[in-house]
This record gives structure tokens, C-alpha cells and sequence, in this order.
């Protein structure tokens, strides 16, 4: 067995998680290495704040402290920088949720302390102004993902940039920020073509039961799409402002 030192920390997590006394000798045995990385491994867990206890001499064993049945977040301090940024920017854009705040602060509960620290001091530092655009809700963004992850259908009610309601059946390809607003790319199943639909004009969203097989994307990227109105310019031919508008009914 041959890990690198984060695996083999975790690991070592592992087995201490799960209850009991255990000695170097058969830590070492079970990691591949030696009882002296044995050591250096419950040192770092230490730093990253788990109670690791150990018991000298010649049989020396380790256990983590009672109640101590927090699954390991063995982030780096750089990388708890950019989630908690991350979640500024979240924030921002759904101004009307608590989805981004409440995340904060479940972090903070399951953090070490070291990234605790480093987390709160992030916190403090970053504020996103309130963005353009119109609000998203979360749950429509999440409706959507899952049936992208799942190869899914969703149905929902949509008005149109012209104030014009109907209800649409399709198949969620990505969704997507441009110009102050998010947009969803799908196939319309009804329409038999791909269209563009603003996210603040979706309302009534729901996944259809059963399994499909999604249409495959018809272009590069989402971006080219876009910039060749959405594949209707031939290449060489003058493209349109790179600005999203809704493909006609």
C-alpha cells in the first residue's frame, strides 16, 4: 500500500472512528507505513483539530476522544477561502434565500479549528455587493440539477419576454449566468428544438417520473451556440452581439 500523507491521514481517521483502542503496531500494519509516520499522522490530526489520544511505552495505542463523530473535512486553508467566497457570491444572487447563510454557518459547526479560524476571517473580510438581475430561487436551481445529473425531464409553467404563459416539457441541459441573469438551456420537448429560458420566468417546477434519453447538445459549447445565434449562422458570416435572447415560440 503506498497513500499520500492526506489519503493516509484520512485513512487513519477511519479506523479510529471506528471505536476502540488500537495499537501503533497494527495502525502501521493496516496503513502500509511505519509507526513513526504512525506518529506524524495523529499529530496531524491534531492540527486539524481532532482530539487523538495516545498512550506511551512500548505498546503504544491511539483512540480518538468519546463523541468525537464528526466526519473528517480535510480541507486546505485556501480552500475554505473559496468556499466561503464562494458562498458571498451564492448569496448575492439569491438574496431572498437563506440556503448560502445557513451553509455558512454548518460549516463553522464541523470545521477544525485551525480552518475555523481561517473560515471567520474569510467571512469577515468578503462582501459581494447586491447584484443586477433578477432573483433565483433555489429550489428551481436544484430541480433542474438534479434532473441534469439524472437524465430527467422537468415540466414547468413559463411567461416569455413578451408576457405570453404556456407550460413546457423538457430536457434540462445547463443552466447558466450571462449579463445579470441566469438562464436555463434545454430541449423542448413539445417544440422538438433547444431554447433558452430565463430562470426568474420559471414558476410551478417539477421533475417528470421515468428515465429518458437525453437529445445530445447541438453544438461545441453553450457559448458558440449562443454567439451564432443559436447555430443559425454559418461560419464566416457576421455573428450578433454575444447577447442572450430567447429563441422564437
Amino acid at each position: 500500500m503506498d497513500l499520500d500523507p492526506t489519503t493516509r491521514t484520512l485513512t487513519l481517521l477511519t479506523l479510529l472512528q471506528s471505536g476502540g483502542e488500537w495499537t501503533a503496531a497494527d495502525l502501521a500494519e493496516r496503513l502500509g507505513t511505519s509507526i513513526r509516520t504512525v506518529r506524524r499522522d495523529a499529530q496531524r490530526l491534531r492540527r486539524l483539530g481532532y482530539t487523538v489520544e495516545a498512550r506511551p511505552g512500548p505498546g503504544s495505542a491511539y483512540r480518538l476522544s468519546p463523541g468525537v463523530k464528526v466526519p473528517p473535512l480535510l480541507f486546505t486553508a485556501d480552500e475554505i477561502t473559496a468556499l466561503v467566497a464562494g458562498l458571498h457570491l451564492i448569496r448575492a444572487w439569491l438574496p431572498e434565500e437563506s440556503v448560502a447563510s445557513s451553509a455558512l454557518l454548518k460549516l463553522d459547526q464541523v470545521l477544525p479549528r485551525p480552518l475555523r479560524r481561517r473560515a471567520a476571517a474569510t467571512d469577515l473580510a468578503t462582501e459581494v455587493l447586491q447584484q443586477p438581475g433578477a432573483v433565483v430561487a433555489a429550489a428551481t436551481v436544484g430541480v433542474i440539477a438534479d434532473a441534469v445529473g439524472e437524465g430527467g425531464r422537468i415540466r414547468f409553467r413559463y411567461t416569455d419576454q413578451h408576457g405570453r404563459p404556456s407550460t413546457r416539457l423538457v430536457e434540462p441541459y445547463r443552466h447558466f449566468l450571462r449579463a445579470g441573469q441566469w438562464y436555463l438551456v434545454a430541449f423542448d420537448v413539445d417544440r422538438d428544438d433547444w431554447r433558452t429560458f430565463r430562470l426568474d420566468r420559471i414558476t410551478d417546477i417539477s421533475a417528470v417520473a421515468g428515465t429518458y434519453q437525453p437529445h445530445p447538445f447541438p453544438d461545441e459549447s453553450i457559448e458558440h451556440w449562443l454567439t451564432t445565434d443559436f447555430g443559425r449562422v454559418r461560419p464566416g458570416s457576421p455573428r450578433p452581439a454575444a447577447e442572450v435572447a430567447e429563441p422564437a415560440r
